[in-house]
């Protein structure tokens, strides 16, 4: 499994990408922030100013089914924000 797992698309990290030039990513819960900023610099071939990380943990969820009561939680993640540097952008729907 690669370090970047998926972009982070919500609302408010989209106006952040056009106000600060600050991006999310779901990364690898094992990487630093020396790995998170070269694979996003090989990946999207912007040049990165800083990465601020956030550990993630699984929250608890329970469900009343036909079965009884369902208790479980969310698997654990890492957030990463990238700050690029200059005028750099990364765009998320050019592939599409």
């Amino acid at each position: 499994m690669g370090i970047i797992i998926k972009p982070i698309v919500t609302e408010k990290l989209t106006a952040q990408g056009e106000k600060l030039n600050r991006y999310g990513f779901i990364v690898n819960a094992d990487a630093n922030k020396i790995e998170i900023k070269e694979a996003v610099e090989k990946m999207y071939g912007v040049s990165v100013e800083s990465v601020n990380t956030a550990n993630y943990h699984g929250k608890r969820k329970s469900r009343y089914t036909k079965a009884g009561l369902l208790r479980g939680r969310m698997n654990h993640f890492k957030k990463a924000y990238i700050t690029l540097a200059g005028d750099d952008k990364i765009d998320f729907y050019a592939n599409i």
